[in-house]
Protein backbone atom coordinates (compact mmCIF):
# COMPACT_ATOMS: atom_id res chain seq x y z
CA UNK A 1 0.00 0.00 0.00
CA UNK A 2 0.81 3.19 -1.06
CA UNK A 3 2.82 5.86 2.26
CA UNK A 4 0.26 8.27 1.72
CA UNK A 5 -2.76 6.01 1.02
CA UNK A 6 -6.19 7.71 2.49
CA UNK A 7 -8.08 4.63 4.12
CA UNK A 8 -11.70 4.85 3.96
CA UNK A 9 -14.48 2.76 5.62
CA UNK A 10 -18.12 2.49 4.13
CA UNK A 11 -21.05 2.62 5.92
CA UNK A 12 -24.50 1.90 3.75
CA UNK A 13 -27.20 -0.57 3.79
CA UNK A 14 -27.20 -1.34 -0.01
CA UNK A 15 -24.34 -3.79 -0.82
CA UNK A 16 -24.65 -3.11 -4.50
CA UNK A 17 -23.58 0.62 -3.71
CA UNK A 18 -21.09 -0.59 -1.71
CA UNK A 19 -19.39 -2.74 -3.98
CA UNK A 20 -20.10 0.08 -6.92
CA UNK A 21 -18.51 2.90 -4.71
CA UNK A 22 -15.73 0.13 -3.46
CA UNK A 23 -14.72 -0.56 -7.05
CA UNK A 24 -14.74 3.15 -8.01
CA UNK A 25 -12.28 3.53 -5.48
CA UNK A 26 -10.12 0.60 -6.20
CA UNK A 27 -8.70 2.35 -9.09
CA UNK A 28 -7.40 5.11 -7.14
CA UNK A 29 -3.94 4.28 -5.93
CA UNK A 30 -4.18 6.88 -3.29
CA UNK A 31 -7.40 5.75 -1.78
CA UNK A 32 -8.51 2.37 -0.13
CA UNK A 33 -11.24 0.67 1.51
CA UNK A 34 -10.34 -0.71 4.74
CA UNK A 35 -13.78 -2.04 5.76
CA UNK A 36 -17.37 -1.66 5.29
CA UNK A 37 -20.77 -1.95 7.63
CA UNK A 38 -23.87 -2.78 6.55
CA UNK A 39 -25.64 -0.73 9.60
CA UNK A 40 -24.87 1.59 12.04
CA UNK A 41 -23.93 -0.81 14.94
CA UNK A 42 -21.25 -2.53 12.43
CA UNK A 43 -19.71 1.05 11.61
CA UNK A 44 -19.29 2.07 14.99
CA UNK A 45 -17.29 -0.58 15.63
CA UNK A 46 -15.40 -0.51 12.79
CA UNK A 47 -14.72 2.94 13.24
CA UNK A 48 -13.13 2.02 16.40
CA UNK A 49 -11.19 -0.93 15.17
CA UNK A 50 -9.46 1.02 11.85
CA UNK A 51 -9.62 4.49 13.08
CA UNK A 52 -9.76 5.30 8.87
CA UNK A 53 -8.77 8.67 7.59
CA UNK A 54 -12.75 8.76 6.10
CA UNK A 55 -15.83 7.18 6.88
CA UNK A 56 -18.61 7.28 3.84
CA UNK A 57 -22.10 7.04 5.83
CA UNK A 58 -25.40 6.45 4.71
CA UNK A 59 -28.24 8.41 6.26
CA UNK A 60 -31.09 6.16 5.97
CA UNK A 61 -30.23 2.98 7.08
CA UNK A 62 -32.23 0.90 9.68
CA UNK A 63 -32.02 0.18 13.36
CA UNK A 64 -29.53 2.60 13.70
CA UNK A 65 -30.13 5.71 11.06
CA UNK A 66 -27.52 7.74 9.66
CA UNK A 67 -27.56 10.91 12.59
CA UNK A 68 -27.52 8.89 15.04
CA UNK A 69 -24.47 6.82 14.20
CA UNK A 70 -23.09 10.56 13.48
CA UNK A 71 -23.49 11.19 17.25
CA UNK A 72 -21.52 7.98 18.49
CA UNK A 73 -19.10 8.54 16.16
CA UNK A 74 -18.25 12.03 17.33
CA UNK A 75 -18.42 10.67 20.79
CA UNK A 76 -15.68 8.13 19.85
CA UNK A 77 -11.58 9.14 19.75
CA UNK A 78 -11.52 9.10 15.99
CA UNK A 79 -8.50 11.18 13.87
CA UNK A 80 -10.15 11.12 10.33
CA UNK A 81 -13.32 12.69 8.83
CA UNK A 82 -17.24 12.07 8.19
CA UNK A 83 -18.81 12.68 5.74
CA UNK A 84 -22.14 11.70 4.60
CA UNK A 85 -23.37 10.28 1.92
CA UNK A 86 -26.78 10.10 0.74
CA UNK A 87 -29.59 10.18 -2.07
CA UNK A 88 -31.49 12.48 0.47
CA UNK A 89 -31.37 16.62 -0.67
CA UNK A 90 -33.94 17.51 2.36
CA UNK A 91 -32.92 20.91 3.96
CA UNK A 92 -33.46 19.16 6.99
CA UNK A 93 -31.18 16.33 6.38
CA UNK A 94 -28.10 17.97 5.29
CA UNK A 95 -28.75 20.79 8.34
CA UNK A 96 -29.02 18.75 10.53
CA UNK A 97 -26.01 16.39 9.76
CA UNK A 98 -23.29 19.05 9.20
CA UNK A 99 -24.58 20.43 12.87
CA UNK A 100 -24.42 17.81 14.63
CA UNK A 101 -20.27 17.30 13.34
CA UNK A 102 -20.55 15.57 9.41
CA UNK A 103 -17.08 16.86 7.80
CA UNK A 104 -19.54 17.24 4.64
CA UNK A 105 -22.27 16.01 2.57
CA UNK A 106 -22.15 14.61 -0.53
CA UNK A 107 -25.35 13.35 -2.73
CA UNK A 108 -25.05 9.65 -4.21
CA UNK A 109 -25.44 10.97 -7.95
CA UNK A 110 -22.54 12.60 -8.00
CA UNK A 111 -20.48 11.67 -11.00
CA UNK A 112 -17.28 9.08 -10.39
CA UNK A 113 -14.62 11.55 -10.92
CA UNK A 114 -16.59 14.04 -9.03
CA UNK A 115 -16.88 11.53 -6.26
CA UNK A 116 -13.32 10.84 -6.15
CA UNK A 117 -12.60 14.44 -6.17
CA UNK A 118 -14.23 15.02 -3.00
CA UNK A 119 -13.04 12.37 -1.00
CA UNK A 120 -9.54 13.37 -2.24
CA UNK A 121 -10.39 16.71 -0.67
CA UNK A 122 -11.88 15.27 2.60
CA UNK A 123 -9.51 13.22 3.36
CA UNK A 124 -7.10 15.76 3.15
CA UNK A 125 -9.31 17.75 5.78
CA UNK A 126 -11.28 20.05 3.50
CA UNK A 127 -14.71 20.25 3.77
CA UNK A 128 -16.84 18.87 0.70
CA UNK A 129 -20.37 19.66 -0.08
CA UNK A 130 -22.10 18.89 -3.72
CA UNK A 131 -22.63 21.82 -5.35
CA UNK A 132 -26.31 21.78 -5.81
CA UNK A 133 -26.71 21.96 -1.38
CA UNK A 134 -25.22 25.55 -1.78
CA UNK A 135 -28.96 26.84 -2.18
CA UNK A 136 -30.24 25.07 0.46
CA UNK A 137 -27.53 25.30 3.17
CA UNK A 138 -28.52 29.65 1.69
CA UNK A 139 -32.12 29.18 2.76
CA UNK A 140 -32.10 27.35 5.83
CA UNK A 141 -29.31 30.10 7.03
CA UNK A 142 -32.04 32.79 5.60
CA UNK A 143 -35.11 31.32 7.43
CA UNK A 144 -33.04 30.93 10.45
CA UNK A 145 -31.29 33.47 11.39
CA UNK A 146 -31.91 36.96 10.87
CA UNK A 147 -29.79 39.10 8.83
CA UNK A 148 -29.27 41.63 11.43
CA UNK A 149 -27.99 38.89 13.53
CA UNK A 150 -24.72 38.18 11.74
CA UNK A 151 -22.49 40.69 10.98
CA UNK A 152 -18.79 39.93 9.69
CA UNK A 153 -17.61 42.97 11.78
CA UNK A 154 -18.66 42.13 15.57
CA UNK A 155 -15.63 39.36 14.79
CA UNK A 156 -12.00 40.46 15.30
CA UNK A 157 -9.50 40.73 12.85
CA UNK A 158 -7.86 37.15 13.92
CA UNK A 159 -11.85 35.39 13.58
CA UNK A 160 -11.91 37.35 10.18
CA UNK A 161 -8.70 36.33 8.65
CA UNK A 162 -9.65 32.56 9.97
CA UNK A 163 -13.05 32.50 8.45
CA UNK A 164 -11.74 33.90 4.91
CA UNK A 165 -9.36 30.50 5.25
CA UNK A 166 -12.52 28.27 6.19
CA UNK A 167 -14.49 29.60 3.41
CA UNK A 168 -11.37 28.13 1.55
CA UNK A 169 -11.28 24.64 2.70
CA UNK A 170 -8.40 25.26 4.17
CA UNK A 171 -8.68 22.72 7.83
CA UNK A 172 -7.25 23.81 11.17
CA UNK A 173 -4.15 22.77 10.65
CA UNK A 174 -3.19 24.36 7.51
CA UNK A 175 -4.62 27.74 8.94
CA UNK A 176 -2.41 27.35 11.57
CA UNK A 177 0.76 27.09 9.42
CA UNK A 178 -0.42 30.49 7.02
CA UNK A 179 -1.08 32.42 9.98
CA UNK A 180 1.85 31.14 11.71
CA UNK A 181 -0.32 30.22 14.60
CA UNK A 182 -0.80 27.09 16.86
CA UNK A 183 -3.57 24.80 15.89
CA UNK A 184 -4.68 24.66 19.62
CA UNK A 185 -5.27 28.63 19.15
CA UNK A 186 -7.19 28.29 15.89
CA UNK A 187 -9.34 26.10 17.44
CA UNK A 188 -10.21 28.60 20.36
CA UNK A 189 -10.73 31.16 17.28
CA UNK A 190 -13.09 28.59 15.14
CA UNK A 191 -15.43 28.23 18.58
CA UNK A 192 -15.34 32.14 19.42
CA UNK A 193 -16.64 33.14 15.78
CA UNK A 194 -19.08 30.36 15.30
CA UNK A 195 -20.46 31.54 18.83
CA UNK A 196 -20.59 35.28 17.48
CA UNK A 197 -22.43 34.23 14.03
CA UNK A 198 -24.81 32.20 15.79
CA UNK A 199 -23.84 29.52 13.59
CA UNK A 200 -23.34 25.67 14.52
CA UNK A 201 -20.84 24.45 11.76
CA UNK A 202 -17.74 24.93 9.72
CA UNK A 203 -19.61 24.31 6.24
CA UNK A 204 -22.45 26.96 7.13
CA UNK A 205 -20.03 29.27 8.12
CA UNK A 206 -18.27 28.84 4.88
CA UNK A 207 -21.44 29.45 2.96
CA UNK A 208 -22.64 32.41 4.87
CA UNK A 209 -19.17 33.81 4.45
CA UNK A 210 -19.22 33.27 0.83
CA UNK A 211 -22.49 34.31 0.10
CA UNK A 212 -22.20 37.64 1.99
CA UNK A 213 -19.25 38.55 -0.09
CA UNK A 214 -21.21 37.90 -3.15
CA UNK A 215 -23.92 40.16 -1.74
CA UNK A 216 -21.25 42.74 -1.15
CA UNK A 217 -20.17 42.79 -4.81
CA UNK A 218 -23.20 42.54 -6.32
CA UNK A 219 -24.31 45.69 -4.63
CA UNK A 220 -21.30 47.83 -5.21
CA UNK A 221 -21.57 46.64 -8.94
CA UNK A 222 -25.27 48.30 -8.98
CA UNK A 223 -23.81 51.42 -7.83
Amino acid sequence: MIADTATILLIDDHPMLRNGVKQLISMDPQLQVIAEASNGEQGIALAEQHDPDLILLDLNMPGLNGLDTLDRLRTTALSGRIVVFSVSNNEEDVVSALKRGADGYLLKDLEPEDLLKSLHLAAAGQMVLSETLTPVLVASLRENRPAAERDIQQLTRRERDILKLIAQGLPNKMIARKLNIAESTVKVHVKHLLKKLKIRSRVEAAVWFLQSNKAINVRQAGR
